[in-house]
């Protein structure tokens, strides 16, 4: 799914971002090409010279199988950066929406025009795969490049407008406990409002795949009232399709699994509280765990949660209050993450001072003798600052995620006014944490 999309479906966030006392900021005479952020001692680089270019969504894959060349949108198009010189050329002239870039060959598959679409990163090549079914879109590509994976609104025209929401569905932050706190981003919630009357709608819908070799296209989920969004096959597994039922994160089971032939759809975490919600979902490089935000309870606590899809193990990892991120990304060998911060006038955290880049050490405690059935192994994350995004105006999520060699942090921002992509260097340069 293309960044503007994604923005859409994260209401929980949203509502957070949605508060910003910051007005707009002063033009800036020149943007610099790179600089080492003197709160933290890391050096960040500007990659992108395209204002409104930006990064993927973080768990779209964005970065060729070899890890030399990462994809990015520019001017409604498709562009590319060399990952060792940060050289960037075009690549896909828009209008197109990105889907991701393949874990077997260096291609990018988009859609245009009802159609999707394949180009050869290095050549240029580009074919014609299939015309989508109608009011469809596709949002996955597996493992090996032979399927796609997408969805359908069984009865509503593509476009149609849709109804909003009474301040009341917002529960348990209402609009004018949101005014209190700050200035409301009028558009940002009405997105919120919008996503609560998508759920409460229950319009039927159809989950599909199709060959990319056939165009053959078969349904593996029909007639759902839930919202089904957010399809994302294990990077590694061809037949493994994580999905959600999207909505407002406390009033839906989100987080699903079902195999491409349409079997063994299954939950993979149940609430178990009220106000309890989950959600930001991603596969692991390795695409044996998924990774998840916790809410527990929502504007209480925060923890990234994991699940191991083959021996059901599960993690939770206690992310401090000032460190919150909005979405979390796992390194290639799975010993660091990162996040992208989040404004410090997040609704259930108003005096949280977490707008930045972060590094973070997961650290499992020892539960040897306490952990019976079923019981949650207990983590820590702890945070190391890498760039400062104060000037970010946070309705634009960084959507931070690392660099397939682990050097840098890759994200976007709008701390100089238009949006660019950015990466920051792992290692520190110089300076203070």
């Amino acid at each position: 799914m293309s960044p503007q999309n994604h923005s859409i479906i994260w209401p929980l966030c949203i509502l957070g971002l949605a508060l910003s006392l910051r007005g707009a900021e002063s033009p800036v005479a020149e943007i610099p090409a790179s600089w080492v952020d003197p709160d933290t001692g890391h050096r960040v680089i500007r990659i992108s010279s395209e204002p409104g270019s930006a990064s993927l969504y973080f768990n779209d894959n964005s970065c060729t199988p070899d890890g030399k060349s990462m994809v990015y949108t520019a001017g409604g198009g498709i562009s590319v950066v060399d990952l060792a010189t940060f050289k960037t050329r075009s690549l896909v002239p828009g209008p197109v929406r990105v889907i991701v870039v393949g874990r077997k060959t260096p291609t990018v598959y988009y859609t245009k025009a009802g159609a999707l679409y394949a180009t050869h990163i290095d050549t240029g090549a580009t074919r014609k795969i299939a015309d989508l079914p109608p009011r469809a879109s596709i949002a996955s590509i597996n493992a090996d490049e032979t399927l796609g994976a997408g969805t359908f609104n069984e009865t509503d025209p593509a476009g149609a407008p849709r109804t909003a929401a009474p301040a009341a569905t917002m529960a348990p932050v209402s609009q004018t406990e949101v005014a209190n706190r700050g200035q409301v981003l009028s558009a940002a919630v009405d997105k919120v409002l919008m996503m609560d009357a998508r759920l409460a709608q229950r319009q039927p819908m159809t989950m599909f795949t199709l060959d990319l070799r056939s165009g053959k296209t078969t349904n593996i989920l029909e007639h759902s009232t839930d919202w089904l969004n957010h399809l994302q096959f294990s990077p590694t597994d061809p037949m493994l399709l994580m999905y959600c039922h999207e909505g407002t994160w406390w009033k839906v089971d989100r987080i699903w699994t079902i195999r491409a032939d349409g079997t063994k759809n299954t939950l993979i975490h149940k609430r178990t509280m009220g106000l309890e919600a989950v959600g930001h979902e991603a596969w692991s490089p390795d695409g044996k765990t998924i990774w998840y935000e916790i809410r527990f309870p929502w504007g209480v606590d925060h923890f990234t949660g994991s699940y191991h899809v083959e021996t059901g193990e599960r993690s939770w990892y206690h992310v401090d209050i000032n460190a919150w991120s909005i979405h979390y990304s796992q390194t290639a060998d799975g010993k660091l993450f990162c996040g992208d911060g989040g404004s410090n006038t997040v609704v259930e955290w108003a005096s949280a001072e977490n707008e930045w880049i972060y590094l973070f050490r997961p650290e499992l405690l020892n539960a040897s003798g306490s952990l019976g059935e079923n019981l949650v192994r207990p983590g820590v994350f702890h945070p190391e600052r890498l760039v400062s995004l104060h000037k970010n105006k946070y309705t634009l999520e960084p959507n931070a995620f690392f660099t397939p060699d682990q050097k840098h942090v890759i994200f976007r921002s709008n701390m100089f006014g238009p949006t660019y992509v950015f990466a920051v260097e792992v290692a520190q340069t110089g300076g203070t944490k």
